[in-house]
């Protein structure tokens, strides 16, 4: 503990510079801009602003990339709570109770415990972070090939068992993912694959463009869709901005409970802030002794799940700077921010890149404060941001996604290859199949397969050689549960139902079939010549 002291008041002696604590507000300001505007969720925004941090030296763009996420996380609250429009799926139950406090009249007082919520709960995980993460470094350092093998197995498993509603989506998403991370030049054969006789391909993708294509690319061409539906409306800003006695008292416990259950998911391998939020959201429902509020603005069921969220960026951060393991999208983008810089998190990443680590870890004690201090008198601004007419808005994402994209290397392949992936992205979120898995495969694919080989060789070839320490036996043990239990779990509850109601055979018989019957109905429906057709098309999905 001494020592994780020492080294943090050294990082803080680094950010306390004029040039450090500027980049740190900068970040902070530049993530709400951009969070703030309707559907652009902390993946978005850190994937647009990338680019601009290739000019700085490390420290300063992680101190960047920390504010960026803080601002970003709350402008993204904002949108949700006066919009109903939440950039990310962690952010849906402040948008349930946040956006009927808002239309209640008590808007100002919804994101007054939103900022705060965020401020206390990044406070007490980066407490966490600090020092758990030099504990988990060092039992990281007796771990083999085969122990990080089924670490990432068992993140691949949770994030595409957890994210999403469908397995099979999530694990063909995931797959999509894996292919796209093995393209190029096999580094051991030395045969190209999957590159289709593109020359520009052969030393792989960029994860930045894979990033860029999926969430900006993807997100504004699927924005622009549904925006021909009609767009949304902004609730005034009226009223008082504070909570009174009687609120902060109910709000108070939700917002401790939920920074611990955020920093807890998010420290485990189990996909990021989406689990903590709903948990909070249903335990705080079952604690509350105003259960009747709930879904018409209950502040305690906003209170915990947005602490939870904004605790479970600091948790994302231990596997990511311990074992090199990115358990959501945000910290898969952190991941090849690192890798840009040519920093390798892991267990060694506090001895040889500490000078860089520690400024990072205090810079997120800094943001939080910055947030609360930068947010409270701009909170105008920016709800008239919020106002810019939808054509304008995913254009300018456009064009900003495709500066950025030919400023990394004047290539019109990357961008080629960029908005090809995105229109993948689109046809993912129109079909419902989750972008965090293939963000995690296509990041992660390499390091698998690195591990893989070397775990064969360990082994003279025995497969067995993934179950012979007790560690990875464990690990991929759970990784089979992740998946297997929720299908065996869905299939007793449809049983169970089915048996009450007196029609097992009809569960066995014409489940599937009523499924696909409706499902071809809708299909059909959708399809329509002209405006009308395709406003009903895209509210539907």
């Amino acid at each position: 503990m001494d020592d994780a002291l020492l080294n943090l008041f050294n990082g803080f002696l680094t950010i306390l510079q004029p040039q450090y604590l500027l980049y740190a507000a900068l970040g902070v300001l530049l993530g709400t801009f951009v969070g703030v505007l309707p559907g652009v969720g902390p993946p978005l925004t850190i994937a647009l602003l990338l680019p601009l941090t290739y000019s700085l030296e490390p420290t300063g763009a992680f101190l960047l990339f920390g504010g960026i996420y803080f601002g970003a996380l709350y402008g993204g609250s904002i949108t949700s709570i006066l919009m109903n429009t939440p950039g990310e799926s962690s952010a849906v139950v402040t948008a349930i109770e946040g956006h009927a406090m808002a239309k209640s009249g008590r808007a100002g007082v919804a994101l007054s415990i939103s900022i705060i919520g965020a401020v206390i709960a990044g406070t007490i995980a980066t407490l966490g972070l600090t020092f758990l993460s030099p504990v988990i470094a060092g039992i990281a350092t007796s771990l083999r090939a085969t122990d990080y093998f089924a670490l990432m197995i068992f993140a691949f498993a949770s994030v595409t068992a957890l994210v999403g509603k469908s397995i099979v989506r999530g694990m063909l998403s995931l797959f999509i993912g894996l292919w796209v991370g093995l393209i190029g030049i096999d580094f051991v054969s030395g045969d190209s694959r999957f590159t289709f006789g593109v020359p520009q391909l052969a030393d792989g993708i960029n994860e930045v463009l894979i990033v860029i294509g999926l969430f900006a690319v993807g997100e504004a061409l699927y924005g622009s869709a549904r925006a021909m539906a009609g767009g949304e409306t902004v609730v005034p800003l009226n009223g008082r901005f504070w909570p009174n006695r009687s609120e902060v008292k109910r709000v108070w416990k939700p917002w401790l409970r939920g920074s611990g259950l955020g920093f807890l998911f998010g420290a485990l391998p189990t996909g990021g802030a989406e689990i903590p939020t709903f948990l909070s959201y249903g335990i705080e429902k079952r604690l509350s002794k105003h259960k009747h509020e709930f879904g018409k603005g209950a502040p305690e069921g906003m209170a915990g799940p947005e602490a939870a969220a904004s605790a479970s960026f600091s948790g994302v951060m231990v596997p990511l700077l311990t074992l090199g393991i990115p358990t959501s999208a945000t910290a898969a983008i952190l991941l090849s921010a690192f890798q840009i810089y040519n920093i390798q998190p892991g267990p060694r990443l506090f001895e040889s890149s500490g000078t860089i680590v520690w400024p990072l870890i205090a810079s997120f004690y800094i943001g939080n404060i910055m947030l609360f201090l930068i947010n409270l008198p701009l909170i105008r601004l920016w709800v008239k941001i919020l106002k810019i007419p939808t054509p304008f808005l995913f254009a300018g994402i456009l064009v900003f996604a495709t500066l950025g994209v030919y400023s990394i290397s004047n290539s019109f392949t990357d961008l080629i290859v960029v908005y090809i992936i995105g229109i993948v992205g689109l046809l993912m979120r129109r079909y419902d199949f989750p972008i965090a898995p293939a963000i995690l495969g296509a990041i992660l694919g390499p390091l698998v397969e690195t591990q893989f080989r070397r775990s064969l060789e360990l082994g003279d070839g025995n497969f067995l050689v993934f179950i012979d320490r007790p560690f990875s036996a464990i690990v991929l043990a759970l990784a089979t549960a992740v998946i297997v239990l929720p299908i065996v779990s869905r299939r007793f509850s449809k049983a169970k139902d089915a048996v009450e109601e007196g029609d097992i055979s009809g569960l066995i018989e014409g489940g599937e079939h009523q499924d696909e019957t409706t499902d071809a109905s809708e299909s059909t429906a959708s399809v329509g010549v002209g405006a009308p057709a395709r406003r009903r098309w895209w509210r539907r999905n």
